[in-house]
C-alpha cells in the first residue's frame, strides 16, 4: 500500500511519472484562424502500446498514455475479474521502452482469464434492453454492492469538477487526452489522464486500490461523455455516482438505473443535469 499525499488545494497528486513523456513535439504546424495563417510549434499526446503478459502468456495490448502504468494494469486486472485484489499479484515488471509488462499471480489459475474478451448477449442486469456485452462486464458489474446511503452536495460536485479542470495540464497542452478523478471529502483522492477514456477509469481504480481507498464512498468525476462503457467501468469499481462534463447515452442511463448509480451530465459552471437516482445529491 502506498500513502495518499494530496496537496493543500485539494487536488490529487499527478499520476506516477513515466520515463516516456506524456507529450511529444508535433513539429511545425500550419495554423489558420479566419484569414490569418501562421506556422507554429505544437505538442501532441503520446501513445504507448503496452502488451501485458499474465503468467508468461500474452493477455492483451493496452494502448495508453505513459504514466501510471502500474495503476492501469492493476485496475484492469481487478475490474475484469482476472484477480480479486492487488494482493493476488505477486510481481509486476514493466519495460516501458519496449512496451511490455509481465505479471505473475499467486494463483496459476486466475479467476476469469478464460472469460476475458468472450462476448455474449446479455441485458447486464437481467431485466433491461438486451445488448452485446463482454461476459465479464455483466458478471463484475452485478457483483459490486453500490452504497445506498452515500450522498454528496450540489456544491461539492461543482467543486470537484473545478478541481478536475485545474489538474488537467496535459489536456491544456495537447487537447488529446481524457481526465478523471475519484473525489470525496472536498478533495480529489486520485487523478488520471489517458488517450483512452476507459483507461482513465482503470488507472483511477488501480490507484485507489493500491492506496487503500474505499472506492464505494467516492464519486467519479470525468471530462467526457458518459457512455455505457464508462458506466459499466464505474459499476465494476463500485462507485455510487459519476459526474461528467458532457452528456450520457441512453444505454448508460438504462444501466445506471439497473445498477443503482447516480449519473450527472453537463456538470460545469454552476449547472448540471441529474439523470438517475437524484436522491444521492443533496441541496445545500
Amino acid at each position: 500500500m502506498r500513502p495518499n499525499h494530496n496537496n493543500q488545494s485539494g487536488e490529487a497528486n499527478p499520476p506516477p511519472a513515466s520515463e516516456i513523456a506524456a507529450v511529444a513535439p508535433a513539429g511545425a504546424v500550419v495554423k489558420i484562424n479566419g484569414r490569418h495563417v501562421a506556422a507554429a510549434e505544437e505538442t501532441v499526446a503520446t501513445e504507448l502500446p503496452l502488451t501485458v503478459y499474465l503468467n508468461r502468456k500474452e493477455l492483451v495490448t493496452l494502448v495508453c498514455s505513459p504514466g501510471g502504468e502500474e495503476d492501469l494494469i492493476t485496475g484492469f486486472l481487478v475490474s475484469e475479474g482476472i484477480v480479486a485484489a492487488p494482493a493476488d499479484i505477486s510481481s509486476l515488471r514493466l519495460n516501458r521502452r519496449r512496451g511490455l509488462a509481465a505479471i505473475e499471480t499467486k494463483s496459476t489459475d486466475p479467476l476469469s482469464e478464460d472469460m476475458f474478451l468472450k462476448r455474449g448477449i446479455s441485458s447486464c442486469c437481467g431485466k433491461g434492453r438486451t445488448s452485446f456485452y463482454f461476459v465479464n462486464d455483466a458478471r463484475m458489474a452485478k457483483s459490486r454492492q453500490i452504497a445506498r446511503d452515500w450522498q454528496v452536495k450540489v456544491q461539492d460536485i461543482y467543486h470537484y469538477m473545478e478541481l478536475l479542470e485545474a489538474a488537467s495540464a496535459i489536456f491544456r497542452q495537447t487537447g488529446g487526452v481524457h481526465e478523471g478523478a475519484l473525489a470525496a471529502d472536498g478533495k480529489l483522492s486520485c487523478f488520471a489522464f489517458d488517450i483512452g477514456r476507459h483507461n482513465v477509469l482503470d488507472k483511477l481504480y488501480g490507484q485507489a486500490l493500491r492506496q487503500g481507498d474505499d472506492v464505494a464512498r467516492h464519486a467519479v468525476v470525468f471530462s467526457g461523455r458518459i457512455s455505457s462503457e464508462i458506466l459499466i467501468k464505474t459499476g465494476k469499481m463500485g462507485c455510487p455516482l459519476i459526474a461528467g462534463a458532457s452528456a450520457p447515452t441512453d444505454l448508460a442511463l438504462e444501466l445506471a438505473r439497473e445498477l443503482g448509480i447516480t449519473v450527472i451530465g453537463f456538470a460545469r459552471r454552476e449547472r448540471m443535469n441529474i439523470y438517475t437516482h437524484p436522491e444521492r445529491v443533496a441541496a445545500d
